[in-house]
């Protein structure tokens, strides 16, 4: 339950910066001609960075769901004995004694 609001507010937090991000106007200069460094590299870089920290959150907040295969549970075997009990017999009504596999 944590994880799902944890990574909704994530989300929510990814797309509210999005769109209230400063857009700017793109310029059709000529290259060659007005050819001018902004030096935005560091925001090109902080973007990067924000986008792969923000992935390696939600990713490990998706993957942390335990282990999928518990693996083979051992089980004792039952104990088993045998032991004399009365069966009833067939034909008449009467009972005989039988060597039983008995286990728990």
């Amino acid at each position: 339950m944590i994880k799902k609001t944890v990574l909704t507010v994530l989300l929510a937090a990814t797309v509210v910066g999005g769109t209230l991000a400063p857009a700017n106007f793109a310029q059709a200069q000529q290259y060659y001609r007005y050819h001018h460094h902004h030096h935005n590299g560091g925001a090109i870089a902080g973007g990067v960075a924000a986008g792969l920290l923000g992935g390696l959150i939600v990713g490990g907040a998706l993957a942390n769901r335990g282990p999928v295969y518990g693996g083979p549970v051992y089980e004792a075997p039952p104990r088993c004995w045998l032991e004399s009990r009365p069966v009833p017999n067939r034909y008449d009504d009467g009972y005989h004694y039988e060597r039983v596999r008995v286990c728990d």
